[in-house]
């Protein structure tokens, strides 16, 4: 398996050229395409706020100030693209409807490159991480400090829906490590599964993974977190766990557990 095309939402801001960095990170292994999107906040979300008369005095200068603060981001957004010396890359900016646009990036690429603050509901692409994860469903790398492809890689298992698509999409990320550990801990989960199953998966698939039964009980996101340190993953795989409320995604205690965490990087997908 492989991965083809790599996308980072990118906001105009100074994680910009982070978050460029971590997406050439992972597609370099595959000879991947790297996608900078550039997602600003979109004047039709902020025209029915202001009512009728948007027209006005007022109104007509702070969609002016909107517009202005939209190319200005779009120049340091691809600014940040241009530092970034991967030669198999794209910038692409986002017009209105920017929600359906980024939608549509997102559904044509293999894996969304985010960084910690979006991930923990931070800065002007908190919502762009929802709508992946929530919305559109996208495998997400949520790139932390520590970052590399082809080292140590945990997977956390609990047999459940999540879990298995996120094992599942992150094949050809296990297919380059060195070291690929299956997290299990029964006992912090109401669902009855078998680890060795998901060992047997991987196996037929080329990948030798080992397996650690965990003992805690009560909230797994800690004990998959302290195993994963102890045994220097560099990237942990999880399910996300939540639903949708009013159009904003209510992330799982564990899965919020896990986005509040320094390290290490995380791929999710719910």
């Amino acid at each position: 398996m492989s991965w083809a095309r790599i996308m980072a939402p990118l906001s105009g801001g100074q994680g910009d050229r982070d978050a460029v960095a971590a997406a050439v990170m992972l597609a370099e292994p595959f000879g991947a395409e790297v996608a900078g999107v550039y997602t600003p906040a979109d004047v039709a979300d902020v025209m029915p706020w202001m009512g009728e008369g948007f027209l006005g005095g007022v109104q007509t200068t702070a969609l002016e100030s909107l517009k202005e603060a939209a190319q200005a981001g779009e120049k340091n957004a691809r600014a940040a693209m241009d530092a970034c010396a991967y030669g198999k890359k794209q910038f692409i900016a986002l017009t209105t409807p920017v929600w359906a646009g980024l939608s549509a990036e997102s559904r044509l690429s293999d894996v969304v490159v985010f960084g910690s603050d979006p991930a923990r509901g931070r800065g002007p692409l908190a919502e762009a991480f929802q709508q992946m994860v929530a919305d559109e469903q996208r495998p997400v790398l949520i790139a932390r400090e520590g970052l590399t492809v082809g080292g140590c890689v945990a997977v956390a298992w609990d047999g459940g829906k999540e879990a298995s698509r996120a094992a599942r999409l992150a094949l050809p990320l296990l297919e380059k490590a060195r070291r690929v550990v299956i997290l299990a801990a029964p006992k912090a989960s109401s669902r009855s599964f078998d680890a060795a199953r998901l060992q047997a998966y991987y196996g037929a698939r080329g990948v030798d993974a080992e397996l650690e039964v965990l003992p805690e009980s009560g909230d797994a996101a800690p004990a998959l977190v302290k195993a994963a340190a102890a045994v220097e993953a560099e990237i942990l795989v999880a399910g996300a766990f939540g639903h949708p409320r009013l159009q904003e995604f209510i992330f799982g205690g564990t899965t919020r557990s896990l986005l509040n965490s320094d390290r290490p990087s995380l791929f999710l997908s719910h």
